[in-house]
């Protein structure tokens, strides 16, 4: 009985212990992906409310550097590189700042996230870049300290920033055409030799349609005579030989072999000397 009373009061205890009472976050965080053309953006920063407080001048005083938020750094980041009133600001996370004045906000993209706040030694080599935007009088409170993506084209996009009667933007710059006009020169290009090579080398593995794997390898090999790949010669020979093409299998196996002796490659030396030896031509 004592033991088991004992059991009991131990795992009353353990309860006790591990028990947290959940209520609200005052500053919730909330997070925002945007795809702006074809670049990925992502939003995370927490958001205070007013709760009859003034804001601009007072909880956040003007001329000193704020978080953009509550609790940890608010934070952004971009897939690809883009551009910031004339910056560029290569891909990767960016802590945000504002300092607030009364006709116009500093707006800076720090390279360290992992401030909680301003970062206590501010290094300005971290500073990808700073803005200095206009403000503009709402003609209503907003109560919840609010970030968003206003403006969406296909190649820029603003960050939007709004607290009481107070809104101000950052426009920023993505690469969409030059994706896009590189994805349009590749495609209308028609297949590269890397795709033939591919299509050849899964083909000869599922012992499937080798006729097409004869035609896709020796275009790969075609598209890359002017720099010989011995990898590309070595399954070319394979795929010559599956079809019954021992001449042709040997010819490219010879080269494959020159090319790897060249480039001190053992395995492909290795290899294709036994396939040599295996066709009769060693």
């Amino acid at each position: 009985m004592k033991k088991l009373a004992l059991f009991a009061f131990t795992l009353i205890a353990m309860f006790a212990v591990n028990a947290q009472v959940e209520t609200p976050q005052p500053s919730p965080i909330t997070k925002i992906e945007q795809k702006v053309g074809l670049t990925d953006v992502t939003l995370e920063y927490s958001r205070p409310s007013m709760k009859g407080r003034k804001i601009f001048g007072n909880l956040v005083p003007y001329g000193k550097m704020w978080r953009a938020g509550a609790n940890k750094n608010t934070v952004i980041t971009f897939s690809d590189d883009v551009t910031i009133d004339g910056n560029a600001v290569k891909a990767g996370s960016y802590a945000i700042f504002v300092s607030p004045n009364k006709k116009s906000w500093d707006v800076v993209f720090y390279a360290d996230t992992n401030n909680w706040g301003t970062p206590q030694n501010w290094d300005d080599a971290k500073v990808a870049a700073k803005v200095s935007v206009e403000t503009y009088n709402m003609p209503m409170t907003i109560e919840t300290w609010t970030i968003g993506f206003d403006e969406l084209k296909n190649s820029s996009a603003h960050i939007g920033f709004v607290w009481e009667n107070t809104y101000a933007a950052v426009k920023f710059e993505v690469p969409t055409d030059a994706a896009v006009s590189a994805s349009i020169e590749r495609t209308m290009a028609g297949p590269s030799a890397n795709d033939y090579f591919s299509a050849a080398v899964y083909n000869l593995s599922e012992k499937k349609d080798l006729d097409k794997a004869l035609v896709w390898i020796d275009k790969a090999v075609e598209m890359t005579k002017d720099q010989p790949r011995f990898w590309y010669l070595r399954q070319q020979s394979l795929i010559h030989a599956a079809n019954g093409d021992k001449k042709g299998a040997i010819a490219a196996a010879k080269k494959s072999l020159g090319g790897a002796t060249a480039a001190g490659n053992a395995d492909y030396i290795k290899m294709n000397k036994d396939s040599l030896k295996e066709w009769g031509a060693m």
